[in-house]
This record gives structure tokens, C-alpha cells and sequence, in this order.
């Protein structure tokens, strides 16, 4: 018999949206049948592993002229656009597979989630590390071995700095128009029009630094970093979150963050409320707790979870560490079913189960902590008390308008609830 086919198209075909496409694609079952990307250049990469499949420049084309011929999406695409896609295939009954961070908005997140929800599609976010050994073996270590006690605070830290790949603080003042490979009316999609500039000031890559674009340090790396801490110790939504920064312009994410978040205590945590520290830029946690190094020597970039007995350090790249050192020399790390991050969804998506962790229902809220963060830098140093039942900050109402953005006319993204 025949084995059943996953008909796929991979939006994003360059950088890390082909690294998607490549290893989703390494999965028997994938059939591709269609690459979108805005810039006619990036299907080099695809023209020579797939040479007689559709391409488009134009997403909402590529669903419109495949209708009911594609089962399942990739979106790699910069962060303003992932949830427009992501509304749009959802729309069709399309599987999703979407790079972190889920959305460019908090409100965003919640629409995404709702729908996903109410859709039943099979979806996943792409911090892939959320499958790897050094991020799936924490759970059990905190839940199950309860090795360090309950949990007290969370440091987590990161040296990527939320500007400064472009060179730039503000869009140039002779901009360059798009080559004729570029499709620019797409890329911009929903934000603010502008032009080109130029290769690297927007487009390819450096739309990271850019609050129109991009999300800061805490976007690209917190859906990464916070999440073996969300899947541990069992988190929800923050109550309050506090952004104290280097400095911004109306243009350029900071180059250096430190965010507090207060959470909701829980079975893990040893209080009422655990604080949960973010530090990018090169920024580090300060601390003196016997027999745990400081935190200017520790590698990066990583999570310390303090804990009564204690502190567990999580690695993004390597083995997780407990210290002290002496007390845990006889430890043994638990053995931990790994998944491919990639074919789990792939797998689930054949079988029809929305039900696999890094789902949109998971992703979705760990999303919208992050870009709360982002929220918070428009009032630096200043705490602000979140109301996720309503979606509501409630003690700043000039803060609620970060929550969400102005779309360009035709590029909205719908309210789902």
C-alpha cells in the first residue's frame, strides 16, 4: 500500500526558511508541490533540490491558485508577516509550521491561537530546540527528580543585541528603490510603507534591528531560551513585566535589555510568584550563591533556574549543569525520548493530531511574554501589571497600544475569538 503523502509548500527560501524546508522535506511522506519567497534570488537554493515545482511571490496567489491542493505550509518569513500567513492558511484548513517568534504582536498571538484552536489543524512553532535532549531533560529534573527543590527565581541571558546588524539607527536618507527581483509591495505586507534603502539595511536579514519588522533581542531568542522554563515549571501568563534598557529612537529596538517578568507561583515554584529575569546585549545576571560561579563567567546563552537545593543551569547548545558541583557529582541525568522536531509535526499532521507540544495553544502564550517584553520598552523602568483574561494592561493604558499595530490597508490581520 502506498504510503499517504503530505502535499507541503515552504513560504521563505532563504535563510532560516529554507533550513526549514530542508529538513521537513527530509521526511519520506513530504511531497512538495510550490515555494513562495518575495525575492525571485532565494530559489537558488530550492531550484536545484526541486527543480519543476511552482513558485510564487505572492502567498495569498500561491493559496488561491492551489486551493485544496496543499495540505500543509512552512512560514519563514521576517516576524511582521507570520501571522497574516498563518490567518491565511488557517483560513483554508492548512497545517502549519511557523518560525518563532509566533507573531510580531501580543494581540496578534492570541488571534493566531484562538484560530488554530478553533480550526484543529495540526501546528508547531519553530524553536526546534524544543525537541533537543538539552531542553526536554529539565522537566523531569524539576518535576519528576525534583533535584534542586522547588524553583525560587530564573536567570536567563543572551549576548545578541536587539540592533546593530544594519549599522544603522535610522532608515536612510537616499533610500535605494527594490531590484527588480524584490517584490517590495509583499515584503512590507502590513507595516508602515517605506523603500528598499539598499541590500542589508531591511532586506535580506537585518530586518531584526527594526520595530516595524523585526522583534528585538527578546523576540528572536526568547521563544528559544524561556521555553524548557515554560515546559518546567509549568507558567502561564505574567502578571507584570519591567523593561530597563539602553536606549531607543521610534526606529531601532534597544541594543541592550534587562526584563523582569513576575509569574503565578506553581507546583514548582517555592512562592506565590517566581521572577524570571531576561538579559540580552551582553548584559549578565549578578548573583553570590555558594558554590555557583558567577554569572559573567557562566557560557551563553543559557538559563539558571535557583532553586532550594540547588541551581540548575540550562544550555541552548550543550549538556544542562547542576552545581554545586560536588553535590550533584553522581548525578544521572534521566533518559529522554527525543523527537525530530520537524517530522513530529510532519507525523502528526499525516495522522490528523493536533495535540503535540509546541503547539499554537503552547506557543501562542509563550509569544505573548515575549513580545510583552517588547511592550515594556516604550516605558522603561516603569512596572506594567498584565491582564491576560482581558488582554489588558491595566495600569498604563497608553500602554495598550503596543499590544497591537496599525496595518496597511489590505495587509489586516483578523480578530479570531
Amino acid at each position: 500500500m502506498a504510503q499517504k503523502k503530505l502535499r507541503y509548500a515552504g513560504i521563505g527560501c532563504k535563510h532560516q526558511g529554507f533550513a526549514d524546508i530542508s529538513r521537513i522535506t527530509t521526511h519520506p511522506a513530504v511531497a512538495p508541490v510550490a515555494f513562495c519567497d518575495i525575492d525571485q534570488r532565494h530559489f537558488a537554493d530550492v531550484d536545484k533540490k526541486w527543480p519543476n515545482t511552482k513558485r510564487y511571490t505572492d502567498f495569498r496567489k500561491l493559496f488561491d491558485d492551489l486551493e485544496g491542493e496543499i495540505d500543509a505550509v512552512s512560514v519563514g518569513v521576517p516576524d511582521h508577516q507570520h501571522a497574516l500567513i498563518t490567518q491565511a492558511a488557517l483560513d483554508r484548513g492548512i497545517h502549519v509550521y511557523c518560525e518563532k517568534p509566533l507573531t510580531h504582536t501580543v494581540w496578534e498571538a492570541r488571534q493566531i491561537a484562538n484560530q488554530a484552536a478553533a480550526v484543529g489543524t495540526v501546528n508547531r512553532m519553530g524553536n526546534q530546540i524544543h525537541s533537543e535532549f538539552q531542553y526536554r531533560v529539565i522537566k523531569p529534573v524539576i518535576q519528576d527528580l525534583k533535584a534542586i527543590g522547588k524553583i525560587k527565581e530564573v536567570h536567563s541571558w543572551i549576548s545578541a543585541a536587539g540592533h546593530g546588524r544594519s549599522q544603522l539607527l535610522e532608515p536612510p536618507a537616499n533610500p535605494e528603490k527594490a531590484p527588480s527581483e524584490v517584490d517590495w509591495e509583499q515584503w512590507i505586507g502590513p507595516a508602515p510603507w517605506r523603500e528598499y534603502g539598499g541590500d542589508y539595511v531591511y532586506h535580506p536579514r537585518f530586518w531584526r534591528d527594526w520595530q516595524d519588522f523585526g522583534t528585538g533581542s527578546i523576540g528572536d531568542n526568547g521563544c528559544h531560551l524561556l521555553d524548557p522554563i515554560f515546559t518546567a515549571l509549568g507558567l502561564t501568563a505574567p502578571i507584570s513585566i519591567m523593561n530597563e534598557h539602553s536606549g531607543m529612537n521610534d526606529e531601532v529596538w534597544p541594543a541592550q535589555e534587562t526584563i523582569t517578568y513576575i509569574f503565578p507561583g506553581t507546583e514548582c515554584t517555592a512562592e506565590d510568584t517566581i521572577k524570571v529575569t531576561w538579559y540580552d546585549g551582553g548584559r549578565r545576571p549578578k548573583w553570590n550563591h555558594p558554590g555557583l560561579p558567577s554569572g559573567d563567567s557562566l557560557p551563553q546563552p543559557a538559563s539558571m533556574m535557583i532553586g532550594e537545593k540547588g541551581y540548575l543551569l540550562v544550555m541552548h547548545w550543550g549538556k544542562p549543569k547542576l552545581y554545586p558541583e560536588k553535590d550533584f557529582a553522581d548525578f544521572e541525568w534521566p533518559e529522554i525520548e527525543l523527537s525530530n522536531h520537524y517530522h513530529e509535526w510532519v507525523d502528526a499532521c499525516l495522522s490528523g493530531n493536533p495535540n503535540i507540544s509546541d503547539n499554537f495553544a503552547y506557543a501562542g502564550p509563550l509569544a505573548e511574554t515575549v513580545q510583552l517584553g517588547n511592550v515594556a520598552t516604550h516605558f522603561p523602568g516603569q512596572t506594567l501589571e498584565w491582564d491576560a483574561a482581558n488582554l489588558r494592561i491595566t495600569n498604563m493604558d497608553a500602554a495598550n497600544a503596543f499590544l497591537t499595530r496599525e496595518y496597511r490597508e489590505g495587509w489586516a490581520v483578523r480578530p479570531f475569538s
